[in-house]
């Protein structure tokens, strides 16, 4: 009788169903991570992320945290769910936007770190972006809204984004877009390099390279292992600081804050199998030399650097020439340049472009949207200026 009247029961006077778990994010403390416990779930994460972004894995951004602020003003929004975590993105409040004295929340950005894009698993997009916006709609103190840099437009992140503000009918702003050289064909490297190049310009290559090739031996060095790593990054550091950089102070090694976060990177990279160099040598003495980061399926041109004496040889085309090869990489299929839009060297041999984006999201109630609403017109109408 009791499964009988059970079949009969009204579906209004039958239990609900558990709805499912949200997710749930927490600002912690960079400097008592350790403590925290999270590092081995970090690393899963950053190894399934929806988007690869090698400045926000753990070897990256702990050595950046701990070079540039050791103040601890920046927080790392952690967002979990049912015990797992299932996105990370360094946060942190500023009293100034772009100059002017506007207090937003922000993803933290530095002169190193060419992708903002948080690290979130695959199959809790969603989950992620509105575990976020809740908890900055909680937690935005002064600002006026919530800014995301170099974030990459073109892919499930990005569109998972606006699905849920479409969802929650938040209002948003793309308040800056650029196009960065990338690579990415199916083609072999030598047919890239034919059909990126006019034959005019690989007869001038050509010519350069026999030219060089006249003043001693010239060696091409490719290595993704961690021997004499702590010489090839002195020897990078010195040949960077050596040119224009250097006289003009943005050089990493004329501040001993990103001279150190450089080495701690490189190493850190070596240690997880995710770094890879090439080194282009006249003679012994390296002449140009490429930093990259491997984080399947893509890759990361992190830093490169040339001997300025030899530029009437083009030594970082040559080097470039010789990085082509990785597209035969079988876990890499494209490399992001990290360069600026219409850089005036790589733009000429990477014909394909990445989409980078700079966003503005309301937070907060009624009146701080409204408010952000204002701000968000002013900036797009100015910038769509010619």
């Amino acid at each position: 009788m009791a499964s009988l009247a059970a079949k009969f029961t009204p579906e209004a006077d039958r239990p609900a169903t558990p709805a499912p778990a949200a997710a749930s994010a927490r600002a912690l403390d960079w400097r008592a991570l350790e403590a925290a416990g999270l590092r081995p779930q970090w690393d899963a994460l950053a190894a399934a992320a929806t988007e690869p972004n090698p400045f926000h894995e753990a070897w990256y951004l702990l050595p950046a945290l701990r070079a540039l602020d050791p103040q601890g003003s920046v927080k790392l929004l952690a967002v979990e769910l049912d015990g797992a975590l299932i996105g990370l993105l360094p946060l942190r409040h500023e009293a100034r936007y772009y100059g002017r004295l506007i207090p937003q929340m922000c993803n933290w950005i530095h002169g190193n770190c060419f992708l903002g894009a948080p690290l979130v698993a695959s199959e809790h997009r969603h989950a992620f972006w509105r575990a976020l916006l809740d908890w900055a709609d909680q937690q935005g103190g002064q600002s006026l809204f919530l800014h995301l840099a170099q974030i990459p437009l073109d892919g499930p992140l990005h569109g998972a984004l606006q699905d849920v503000l479409a969802e929650q009918g938040r209002h948003a702003a793309l308040v800056h877009r650029e196009e960065r050289a990338l690579l990415s064909s199916d083609l072999s490297p030598e047919a890239y390099f034919e059909a990126s190049l006019s034959g005019k310009k690989r007869k001038e290559l050509r010519r350069q390279t026999a030219r060089l090739a006249e003043l001693g031996t010239l060696n091409f060095e490719r290595r993704t292992d961690a021997a004499h790593l702590d010489a090839w990054i002195e020897q990078f550091l010195a040949l960077e600081h050596s040119g224009w950089k250097g006289t003009a102070g943005s050089a990493l090694a004329s501040h001993h804050t990103t001279a150190d976060l450089f080495r701690a990177a490189l190493t850190g990279a070596a240690a997880q199998g995710r770094l890879e160099r090439l080194t282009l040598t006249l003679g012994d003495e390296p002449i140009a030399m490429l930093v990259q980061f491997l984080a399947p399926p893509g890759a990361f041109s992190y830093k490169t650097a040339f001997d300025e004496r030899f530029a009437r040889f083009s030594p970082g085309v040559l080097l470039q020439r010789e990085n082509l090869a990785i597209l035969g990489h079988p876990g890499v299929a494209w490399c992001d340049s990290c360069a600026s839009a219409d850089h005036p060297m790589i733009d000429h041999i990477w014909r394909e472009r990445r989409a980078i984006g700079r966003l503005s999201i309301a937070i907060g109630g009624p009146l701080r949207r409204a408010l952000f609403r204002q701000i968000a017109r002013l900036e797009t109408r100015r910038s769509q200026r010619p």
